[in-house]
């Protein structure tokens, strides 16, 4: 989204554009999960209006919660179901409200990990950005419109298994690109992962982006 952004704001200063799973604008469900993991945040009773370093805590449960939302919606269903399937902790169900399943336990490490470096503030801020990122709104919702500005090349990348942003919104980009005439390439990769795909080792996927800064090198 910010490589989308400077490519409209900044024109004259962006040659070349990638952009990787990502969307024009939000849906009403990626802003909901969003929300949910703000209230979590908010609703701490160490969260005190923003202003927990004054009073010596950090909203750890709320942060916590909110990245253990946010790790579902990164990951697919058959990720999920291949990493950790219906696997036990200790090979057989306790009848307990604490953790049974292996998926229970991991969700629970990655949002204590969180909580050691990111800050609950940036955390509000960051969605919030993510919720209002919208550049067609200014053009009556056509963002084609929004994207006549754009002087860059582009590559977009999709994962099929992304469900948080899925193919068809790259797709929309694209499109709005071509609308404009503009040098666009699209690449849609089948991959399990979800939304994390882009994060991982896929060679087709490191392929692609090292071909495409070959292509800008060999530009030069």
């Amino acid at each position: 989204m910010q490589a989308l952004y400077w490519a409209i704001g900044y024109p004259e200063r962006i040659r070349n554009s990638i952009v990787v799973a990502a969307a024009p604008k939000l849906s009403a469900q990626n802003i909901a999960f969003n929300e949910v993991a703000r209230q979590a945040i908010t609703t701490d009773p160490d969260f005190h209006g923003g202003d927990y370093y004054e009073h010596g805590v950090v909203p750890r449960r709320g942060l916590r919660l909110a990245r253990m939302l946010g790790h579902i919606t990164y990951l697919s269903d058959d990720a999920m179901m291949e990493k950790f399937g219906r696997a036990l902790r200790s090979g057989a169900i306790q009848f307990h409200f604490d953790v049974d399943f292996e998926v229970e336990s991991y969700l629970r490490h990655q949002g204590d990990k969180f909580t050691e470096y990111f800050d609950a503030n940036t955390y509000l801020l960051i969605t919030r950005a993510l919720d209002y990122f919208d550049p067609a709104a200014a053009r009556g919702g056509d963002l084609s419109a929004a994207l006549a500005p754009a002087r860059a090349r582009f590559l977009v990348v999709s994962f099929t298994s992304d469900w948080r942003f899925s193919p068809e919104r790259s797709r929309e980009i694209v499109k709005a690109l071509l609308d404009n005439r503009l040098d666009a390439t699209y690449a849609e990769i089948d991959a399990p992962h979800g939304h994390d795909a882009f994060l991982l080792d896929d060679p087709r996927y490191h392929a692609l982006v090292r071909a495409y800064f070959d292509r800008i090198f060999d530009s030069l």
